[in-house]
């Protein structure tokens, strides 16, 4: 595989969990009251910008955004791995692509948040899609996110994703534990942020309305409301915080198969 090709998605796995990180640390400062309330994806955008040299963070972020969807985009097509074209590996590939294309999305928003207008909250916000297909529409994506945490609980479960480190060519021992443990916790994290933002698309679905729509943050939300209060949502954060952690060690020692 072309170095470049490398070096594209290494960038593309140190920005997202830079996203991660950061989504995790937000939401643990706002489950004890330290800090923003600003969760979520987009909550991380806005915080970044809101540092001094926004901008500049914004773009950087941005930049590494689009490199890690065209890694996806990447794998996607021409598989560059070898990861085959049977049922099972045509599936992963096209969850590559759909991967590619939300954080295409983020990358886009980020460098477009950079150049949009202060003036520009008066914009038509109204629906480009017919209200009678909303809720096939929010069923489909409540089912894709359900498989995708689904997804995320077996690839915990089974450890194929330490296959990627060739970890028996890693000599330190800590190195090796801590590769280990941070994607174990930051995959199972993942899987119940994921599972809960698909349960609100669920109910997005039952009543059809756009104000329905949940995503990252009013998961921590749901979080907080339960009997277990900030500490539920303060340790899946730091679940978060760990899976970015995991995301920085990808960009470091994720071996790629020519």
């Amino acid at each position: 595989m072309d170095d470049r090709i490398k070096k594209i998605a290494k960038t593309g796995y140190a920005s997202k969990g830079m996203v991660y990180a950061l989504t995790g640390i937000l939401a643990f400062g706002a489950a004890f009251g330290l800090g923003s309330t600003s969760e979520g994806k987009l909550g991380v955008l806005k915080f970044l910008q809101d540092q001094p040299f926004g901008n500049v963070l914004l773009g950087v972020l941005g930049l590494g955004l689009l490199c890690y969807s065209f890694w996806r985009f990447y794998q996607s097509i021409k598989d560059p791995e070898n990861i085959g074209t049977d049922k099972k590996d045509v599936g992963k590939r096209i969850g590559f692509f759909f991967s590619g294309l939300v954080y295409l999305g983020l990358g886009i928003y980020s460098i477009y948040q950079i150049t949009a207008s202060s003036g520009g909250s008066g914009a038509n916000k109204t629906s480009m899609i017919p209200s009678e297909y909303l809720n096939y529409i929010f069923y489909a994506i409540a089912i894709g996110l359900a498989i995708k945490a689904v997804f995320q609980f077996v690839k915990a479960y089974k450890g194929e994703f330490l296959k990627k480190f060739y970890l028996d060519t890693i000599s330190n021992v800590s190195t090796r534990k801590t590769i280990k443990w941070l994607g174990y916790g930051g995959m199972i994290s993942r899987g119940i942020v994921v599972g809960i933002v698909s349960y609100f698309f669920f109910v997005a679905a039952d009543t059809a309305s756009k104000g329905n729509i949940k995503g990252t943050s009013e998961a921590f939300a749901f979080l907080r409301k339960n009997s277990e209060g900030p500490w539920l949502m303060g340790l899946v954060a730091l679940g978060l915080v760990a899976f970015g952690l995991y995301m920085f060690i990808m960009a470091k020692y994720r071996r790629f198969d020519d």
